[in-house]
């Protein structure tokens, strides 16, 4: 196995995918390394949104709401499976802004990103629209704006995916142990399940999320001047509240927002909460003021009561900030550093502080432009437009290459093609190879998920448990009967040991 790199990256969640991708395509060699599965904590934990940030305007964020207004639109094409559009409700009934302050930032919103595909705002009463329909007062002004939503999860899978096919090394379940510098390179001991290893590589870049400082402590004589600030944002998922593919985005009295979504078919997505996080970087649960937080705010806005037992699901992740001293956790920036610590002789080391998923792509450019003087081989700038796996279909007409699939194999249920479209898009043809029938497709472990899928996720998405494949690599984990888990366990266990 190679041991010798261009690049080192730590992190397997969204940045450093994307970094790796971006890098990789320059003609760079590549390792990446993940502690444990590939967005396994920040990345799959979002609102599932790629957007401007609206709420960002009243802060000030005008460079980092331009950059991701370019950006949502650009993403949507490349990868038209996972992102689509969506229409956005901003009902003024609890406003605690004047409707003029609302209408001149979404002027502001629909103008400051180049918009071309995506429709611009309009003003409604809430009585005279079906957009009314479901709030417990259909009354009043709202404003209808464009953004777009995205499957978050595998959009890192899919970076990675594409960081791997241009020749990156994508390892995970490998912690990094500790790096060095000798002379204008990297030494790192690493671990996974077969034991420690040592690596070298001339690049260190540390986009390790939530854990960025400890990997910096990993690091003898790093720079610890950049300071991270822990928020927790924690969500719900409830039955639907609502008919119709719109979203909402609900203004609190407190001047925080919580967005409720469509969700999976037959659910709402609601969240999310803005919480100090005190504790060491780990997995994140939402507490009981949470829940009520997010209960009550659809309470005050739904016709349709939810209490505690409404609860479906919810999860909660830890965005790593940068420390920009605010005071408020909502108030904290969302825009990204890169800090470069180098010098004459001193082997260079990026460190990602912030970021959201909108502008990762973004993020991985300027990460490169950071380390082109270390790296003078490396290619030009590529990503912009460039389809992500899965993405490459004609016009980036999703509904068309559907309706394609489904001619192509009419021996297969519409349902089944058209989620797996939605999770694979153009390698849906790898996936089902020559299956013509659901049979052909192996034992149905639950839920629609075969024998046949839960084999490709393993081969080619670094799949390796029931939670990787049910929560990450979708989220089938909300549609599957009691007991697909325990199932699902047993066979991949039965495939590890044969492998």
């Amino acid at each position: 196995m190679r041991d010798e790199f261009d690049l080192l990256i730590v992190g397997g969640g969204v940045n450093g995918a994307g970094i790796a991708r971006d890098a990789a395509g320059r003609g760079l060699s590549v390792l990446l390394v993940e502690q444990d599965d590939l967005a396994n904590y920040t990345s799959s934990a979002s609102t599932k949104l790629i957007h401007g940030g609206l709420r960002y305007l009243e802060y000030g964020e005008f460079r980092l709401v331009r950059e991701a207004l370019i950006e949502r639109e650009l993403l949507w094409g490349m990868a038209p499976h996972i992102i689509w559009p969506a229409r956005f409700v901003l009902p003024q009934t609890h406003s605690p802004r004047p409707a003029w302050m609302v209408r001149l930032g979404l002027f502001l919103y629909d103008h400051l990103g180049g918009r071309k595909k995506l429709p611009g705002t309009e003003t409604i009463r809430l009585d005279r629209s079906a957009y009314g329909a479901g709030l417990a007062d259909p009354r009043g002004t709202a404003f209808v704006y464009s953004d777009c939503r995205v499957d978050d999860a595998r959009l890192v899978v899919f970076n990675a995916r594409d960081a791997s096919d241009r020749g990156a090394d994508i390892r995970t379940r490998t912690r990094l142990i500790d790096a060095r510098r000798e002379g204008t390179g990297w030494t790192a001991t690493i671990v996974d399940a077969d034991g420690e290893s040592v690596v070298r590589a001339r690049v260190l870049v540390n986009a390790a999320g939530p854990w960025v400082a400890d990997v910096l402590a990993r690091v003898p004589g790093a720079r610890t001047d950049r300071g991270v600030r822990l928020v927790k944002g924690s969500h719900i998922v409830v039955p639907r509240l609502y008919e119709g593919d719109h979203a909402f985005m609900l203004q609190n009295a407190d001047r925080r927002i919580v967005f409720t979504l469509p969700y999976e078919g037959q659910f709402t997505l609601i969240g999310t909460t803005d919480e100090p996080w005190e504790g060491v970087p780990g997995r994140a649960s939402i507490d009981a003021e949470e829940r009520r937080y997010l209960l009550d705010t659809a309470n005050d806005y739904f016709a349709r009561r939810l209490g505690e037992a409404d609860i479906v699901w919810s999860y909660a992740g830890i965005r790593p900030l940068y420390d920009d001293k605010a005071g408020s956790a909502s108030a904290v920036t969302r825009d990204y550093v890169l800090d470069l610590d180098a010098g004459e002789g001193r082997a260079a080391m990026l460190s990602v502080f912030g970021g959201k998923i909108t502008t990762y792509r973004k993020l991985a450019e300027h990460a490169m432009r950071h380390l082109a003087r270390y790296l003078p081989e490396a290619g030009p700038a590529w990503t912009a437009g460039a389809a992500l796996p899965g993405g490459d279909m004609p016009g980036a007409d999703f509904d068309a290459f559907v309706a394609r699939i489904g001619r192509e194999r009419p021996g297969l249920p519409p349902a089944l093609l058209r989620r797996l479209a939605h999770a694979y898009g153009t390698r849906i043809d790898a996936l089902l190879g020559d299956a013509a029938t659901p049979a052909d497709l192996g034992e149905d472990i639950g839920g629609g998920l075969t024998v046949r899928e839960v084999d490709y996720l393993v081969a080619h998405e670094w799949a390796r448990t029931a939670e990787d494949i049910l929560w990450r690599r979708g989220k089938l984990g909300l549609h599957v009967p009691d007991g697909t888990a325990r199932r699902l366990t047993a066979y991949l266990e039965r495939g590890a040991r044969s492998r």
